[in-house]
């Protein structure tokens, strides 16, 4: 109860006969991994199961490993697990797992809560080489955030062998950033020459605290601000228009971006273009 095991072992160890392991009380989250059907569905479980049956000097790599080293966002619900598997290994494939054949250096493996995976230099390398700006620094801002690891570092790693738009995502990754969406907000301005500066404090004339804004022209004093769908929790939108009024009066001008904004970011570039000339 409560465990994920191979099946194999339990009947080699006469826990379970194979038929038992046919019933309702088991899920199977990989071939041959069996799992108290209890237990939620999700990244955790897959990470489990993958790690009983990954092959000597394998790791978690890829947005699996920034989900490990804490970055919940780094994957949906579904996705399936990364891992790298040394060069010359003959392993895989496997339903669930997208296997990579790499040659990994120790430097390169850490173990973190209790499973092997790539370091955050390392992650942060793959994870810029998983695709353009807009998929994957949302999720190199929050690794950057927990682990540590300096922009720098990672931009003379991601150097040898990587594609302009790796290294295009890694100049663009910020650790101050807050959430996906204003990560996301911040790539599509970016592509299109506006440059805002994320998490500005906004003080007033006698450098007071006014507010926090999610991205900020300060010298233009125009906020954009993403309104995600934790707005409109009971309570919140007072809160919101009373932060709107302090910064109007501190004499800013706010650009507020919903999600149904983010599928057209020319828009939105226009109108804070706009605010920006204002």
């Amino acid at each position: 109860m409560g465990r994920v095991f191979r099946g194999s072992d339990a009947v080699a160890r006469g826990l379970l006969t194979p038929a038992q392991l046919r019933s309702s009380a088991w899920q199977r989250p990989l071939r041959g991994v069996y799992a108290d059907a209890d237990l939620p569905a999700g990244t955790l479980l897959q990470v489990r199961a993958a790690a009983l049956v990954l092959p000597a000097g394998a790791a978690f790599s890829g947005r699996t490993a920034a989900w490990v080293h804490g970055v919940a966002t780094a994957v949906d619900v579904g996705d399936p697990v990364e891992v790298s598997v040394p060069a010359p290994a003959r392993w895989g494939p496997v339903a669930g797992l997208v296997v990579r054949r790499v040659s990994l250096a120790p430097h390169e493996v850490v173990l973190v809560r209790g499973v092997r995976c790539t370091s955050p230099l390392r992650t942060a390398v793959d994870v810029a080489r998983s695709g353009p700006a807009e998929v994957t620094v949302p999720v190199l801002d929050p690794l950057l955030a927990r682990t540590g690891v300096l922009v720098g570092d990672v931009l003379a790693a991601a150097v040898p062998g990587s594609a302009p738009e790796a290294l295009e995502a890694v100049c663009w990754a910020d650790p101050r950033a807050e959430s996906p969406p204003e990560s996301l907000v911040r790539v599509q301005l970016r592509r299109r020459g506006l440059v805002p500066v994320p998490q500005f404090v906004v003080r007033d004339a006698r450098g007071a605290f006014v507010a926090r804004v999610d991205l900020a022209f300060p010298a233009h004093r125009v906020a954009v601000e993403y309104d995600g769908a934790w707005h409109a929790e009971r309570g919140q939108f007072a809160k919101d228009r009373r932060r709107l009024n302090a910064l109007l009066a501190a004499g800013w001008r706010v650009v507020h971006v919903t999600a149904a904004d983010l599928r057209s970011p020319d828009a939105v570039a226009a109108g804070i273009t706009a605010a920006l000339a204002a």
